[in-house]
């Protein structure tokens, strides 16, 4: 039964109560008996009311947990159809290891096939060697026969003999080298499979251990709830340009300048509006970053490796020159760690205005270069130091035109 229809029926006791007492009583014993009757009465609407709040409280709080359930429900979901995405792919990498593994034996069996033809053909030079060496002694140890013999046992047959088997072994050792070049060839090519083979199984090792960390890193940023960059926020469903924190996998939260496109979200690591701060620096503070996200400013090369070792990331350099024109083209672009010297690798990706006359990609790789720090490719001069400390690993790929931004975004949709 509902609180107010349980109040209504303890009004309802309480006034037949009241109405069966005696009449005879005087006027003051009846008032006060009213009196205890709303006493009662307010008491008990004190306590309805108090009951209804607390069953208001609770269904609030119910619903409450009910949703943070769902969402909890909804996560570990997602999560294990990732886990499921990522078995299913090292699957199919695994199956195609052992399909490799097993062209690789398939291929080591025909040469070791090869091997022993060689072996047997060597063998059989040999013994018709020796039969030839046994009959020239024969010839030679034999007595003088008859005059009318001698064109059949004499010198010149002898040397006929002697000369079809010398041809005979020529063509035998002939074919002996060749085969001995393909048995090379292809014992040079198995090691450049097997090499390949190394090659591809330690990339898959670290790609497992680079997935295991990845989804120990994206455990991580759902609780934390940091966007891993821009792009991240854009998928989330930002769409305002601005300052926001990112948290790259395995990094520190760091604040970074991000602009929303109808494409998806990029994050600025350099902007230059009117020269107002300067870029001739030394390597700590390219290193670190420097300006204001606000205003022109170099988000750091440590944030921007953390940035582009989570996947493939796209390059967008906008330039423009003094009389105004602007250009714009894309890369894909990876950035080394400290140990490379920051090393930056370029790839052609598309061109949003003429590409030959902005960048060319055939330094890649080249390191990173400030006056204080010369690890460019050039041996007699420095060329940050020439430049002015200007981004040595980019500038010295650039032509004469301003630099106005420099923003990178996934070239992927999820990561």
């Amino acid at each position: 039964m509902k609180t107010p229809q349980l109040l209504i029926l303890l009004l309802t006791i309480l006034v037949h109560v009241a109405a069966a007492f005696p009449t005879e009583r005087g006027g003051r014993e009846k008032h006060a008996s009213w009196d205890d009757v709303n006493v009662v009465a307010h008491g008990l609407l004190q306590l309805g009311q108090g009951l209804k709040e607390h069953v208001d409280k609770s269904k609030i709080q119910m619903r409450d947990v009910n949703a943070k359930l769902k969402a909890f429900n909804s996560t570990v979901a997602e999560v294990q159809r990732k886990q499921q995405e990522q078995d299913e792919a090292l699957k199919a990498k695994s199956e195609e290891v052992e399909e490799r593994e097993r062209l690789a034996a398939q291929l080591a069996e025909e040469v070791k096939a090869k091997v022993e033809e060689v072996k047997q053909q060597s063998e059989d030079v040999h013994s018709r060697m020796d039969r030839l060496e046994e009959k020239v002694d024969k010839v030679l140890t034999e007595p003088e026969v008859d005059s009318n013999y001698s064109d059949q046992t004499g010198v010149p047959f002898i040397q006929r003999i002697m000369s079809a088997q010398n041809r005979r072994i020529d063509q035998l050792v002939e074919k002996i080298q060749q085969q001995q070049d393909k048995l090379e060839k292809q014992s040079l090519h198995l090691q450049a499979l097997q090499r390949k083979m190394a090659k591809r199984v330690k990339s898959h090792r670290r790609r497992d251990e680079e997935t295991a960390l990845r989804g120990e890193a994206e455990q991580s940023d759902t609780k934390s709830g940091l966007a891993r960059d821009c792009h991240d926020l854009f998928v989330r469903g930002q769409r305002v340009s601005g300052v926001y924190t990112v948290q790259p996998e395995n990094s520190k939260p760091f604040n970074v300048l991000c602009e929303m496109t109808s494409e998806g979200g990029w994050t600025v690591i350099q902007k230059r509006l009117d020269g107002s701060q300067s870029f001739n620096q030394l390597w700590e503070s390219y290193k670190k970053g420097f300006g204001s996200l606000n205003g022109e400013f170099w988000l750091g090369l440590e944030s921007i490796h953390s940035l582009s070792k989570q996947g493939q990331y796209l390059l967008q350099v906008e330039l423009s020159d003094w009389a105004g024109r602007e250009q714009a083209a894309r890369y894909r672009i990876t950035v080394d760690g400290e140990e490379e010297k920051f090393a930056l690798h370029l790839e052609h990706e598309s061109s949003l205005g003429v590409q030959e006359e902005i960048m060319t990609t055939g330094a890649s790789g080249v390191p990173f270069s400030t006056a204080d720090r010369d690890n460019d490719l050039a041996a007699d001069v420095n060329c940050a130091e020439l430049l002015s400390g200007k981004l040595a690993s980019l500038k010295s790929l650039l032509k004469n035109q301003f630099t106005k931004i420099l923003k990178i975004r996934t070239s992927k949709v999820s990561m």
